[in-house]
């Protein structure tokens, strides 16, 4: 069974505490990502994405000047290197999540994107199920 470590990305952008709101939104434009890690000296403590953005900095009249650390989510859904691609496409599924952090212990190794297995040829049954799932309810949500 293939581990994410074959299919990660270990070149991530990330992002700081102490970034501001409006700085990382336009690192989300630039990339195109929805969401960024969070990291405090090598050590992954959150992850911000656009809904966090919306929902904790705009929707809240709070200032583009905000910092990451007041609006991230703290709770993190994480797989190690070693995890397979089967257990990987699980957790997103369940998490409703495009983006997982990969880490060994507490620091960021890489991350692994819905479009990473999609690039890949996926002989597990349950992970394409797990993918097609929150690929649907994913569109289900802009209706």
């Amino acid at each position: 069974m293939e581990k994410i470590r074959d299919i990660m990305t270990t070149d991530v952008e990330t992002c700081s505490l102490l970034d501001n709101i409006y700085e990382v939104a336009v690192k989300m434009k630039d990339l195109n990502v929805g969401a960024i890690p969070v990291v405090d000296n090598g050590k992954l403590v959150g992850m911000i994405t656009d809904r966090d953005i919306v929902l904790r900095c705009i929707a809240e009249k709070n200032p583009p000047s905000s910092k990451v650390e007041e609006v991230m989510s703290r709770q993190l859904v994480t797989v190690t290197p070693e995890s397979s691609t089967r257990e990987a496409a699980q957790l997103m599924a369940k998490n409703q999540i495009r983006r997982l952090p990969v880490v060994e212990g507490d620091k960021l190794a890489g991350i692994v994107s819905l479009g990473d297995f999609a690039v890949r040829q996926l002989t597990d049954d349950q992970a394409k199920e797990a993918l097609s799932e929150i690929s649907e309810q994913h569109g289900q949500q802009h209706h």
